[in-house]
């Protein structure tokens, strides 16, 4: 029997991407997609100002900053993100219950991203790098695909049309009732690794003497530069990423689109290509990173990612059209952005180091995710414009590019011991 027969008989890995692009579009595209949406609305029900009101991810990001480094590696990946997906319903439920006390606001930031910890990226990327090796980039692409489309679709067919029936506090409440639709899909579906189930990474069987690598010590994991150049690298970048969804609809306000309608239809719009074109992005690229070296692919994109934040600028109401060439570009590399890390985190330290690299990966990276945009509202408060604060993102990400491009420059990593048979001669270099 071949090994395309036997990686594709009765193989259950594909039913796991399948699986995890609902449960990992429901548990972040929603929620993290979903709430810039209400920054403006919130400026006008509480009178906060952009301060305030993007202080609360960075300010929850660092009390949970032990989340990720002290619970991912020890539990279930499956279980965390039954776990995490009810306190974020929990969260959203808390925020459409706000009356503008910005302490209780915090403090739903802080379970929102205990939640996120839990069932976000880190569980999601641990199960798909279990049970893919040869097509792991394939694989993450589709279960990313989930945030795309379910990211793209919130904006402009949930919380607007539910906001303008109603109010935006309904719209917030059904968002925490919609991610609980992962608890069912997890139980049922998901597996943590194939070898629960008695299959092997990609279907195909192990060579006689091959036994999978030991992780790594914490220890080992942060002698190594290419660990830190890796987390300065997407932190950078994915701050910039994060500056920009977070501003991005008080931005076209300050750019002439005052009419609320107008304003909600642009950033709808927006929100829907970046999230799509995003889809095209990880499709592409996932496919690029099993081809080719992950370093190259992973340099493009946060080039890309730089190169079109000066877009922003040309979106006016003289000129509306420029939004879809912005939102395009932007969306096409950020879609590829998140999931690179995992894939090269993976390539670099083995994928049963992942669990321990990302745990501490992903929570700088919710730093900058969530720091960024707090710095940039105030260099807006203080500047009066966006013009100074977007060209220090840009700045941002352009550094991010370069931690990149100094990553050592690795092959396919071979992520098992080859464990000689007794009475057998070495294998020869």
């Amino acid at each position: 029997m071949s090994s395309a027969t036997q990686e594709q008989k009765g193989f259950y890995g594909w039913w796991i991407s399948a699986a995890a692009f609902f449960t990992f579009g429901l548990a972040v595209g929603i929620p993290y997609y979903g709430m810039g949406f209400y920054y403006d609305y919130y400026q006008k029900a509480f009178g906060w100002t952009r301060p305030e009101m993007t202080l609360g991810f960075p300010l929850a990001v660092v009390l949970t900053l032990w989340v990720g480094p002290t619970v991912m590696h020890r539990f279930s990946p499956r279980k965390l993100m039954m776990i995490g997906v009810a306190l974020t319903a929990l969260s959203f439920i808390g925020f459409s219950k706000m009356t503008g006390d910005l302490t209780f606001y915090y403090g739903m930031w802080t379970l929102y991203t205990v939640g996120y910890i839990l069932s976000g990226p880190i569980p999601h990327q641990i199960i798909i790098s279990q049970w893919f090796k040869k097509n792991r980039g394939k694989a993450m692409a589709a279960t990313y695909l989930g945030v795309g489309v379910f990211g793209g679709l919130v904006v402009k067919f949930f919380a607007t049309p539910i906001t303008q029936a109603t109010n935006f506090q309904n719209a917030l409440f059904w968002t925490g009732i919609a991610v609980l639709l992962v608890i069912p899909i997890a139980f049922l579906v998901i597996k943590d690794k194939p070898f629960d189930v008695g299959q092997t990474p990609d279907g195909l069987p192990l060579t006689a003497g091959e036994v999978p690598q030991p992780p790594r010590a914490m220890s080992e994991l942060l002698r190594q530069p290419a660990f830190w150049l890796l987390m300065v690298g997407s932190l950078c970048s994915i701050g910039s990423i994060g500056s920009i969804n977070f501003h991005m609809k008080l931005v076209f306000k300050e750019q002439g689109f005052t009419d609320q309608k107008t304003l909600d239809a642009i950033f709808g719009n927006a929100n829907l290509c970046i999230l799509f074109s995003s889809i095209g992005g990880r499709i592409v690229m996932g496919y690029l990173a099993d081809k080719f070296n992950k370093k190259y692919v992973m340099l493009v994109t946060y080039a890309l990612v730089a190169a079109t934040i000066p877009l922003l600028f040309l979106v006016t109401p003289a000129n509306p059209e420029y939004v879809y060439l912005f939102a395009i570009l932007f969306g096409f590399g950020m879609g590829a952005d998140y999931m690179l890390i995992p894939l090269m985190a993976a390539e670099q330290f083995g994928v049963n180091t992942l669990a321990r690299a990302m745990a501490i990966i992903l929570p700088a990276d919710t730093i900058g995710q969530t720091w960024f945009p707090y710095l940039v509202s105030h260099i807006r408060e203080s500047s009066s414009s966006y013009g100074v604060a977007l060209n220090i993102v840009f700045a941002m990400a352009a550094l991010g590019a370069a931690a990149i491009l100094l990553l050592p420059l690795h092959g396919k990593r071979d992520e098992t011991l080859h464990v000689q048979e007794p009475g057998t001669a070495p294998a020869g270099r």
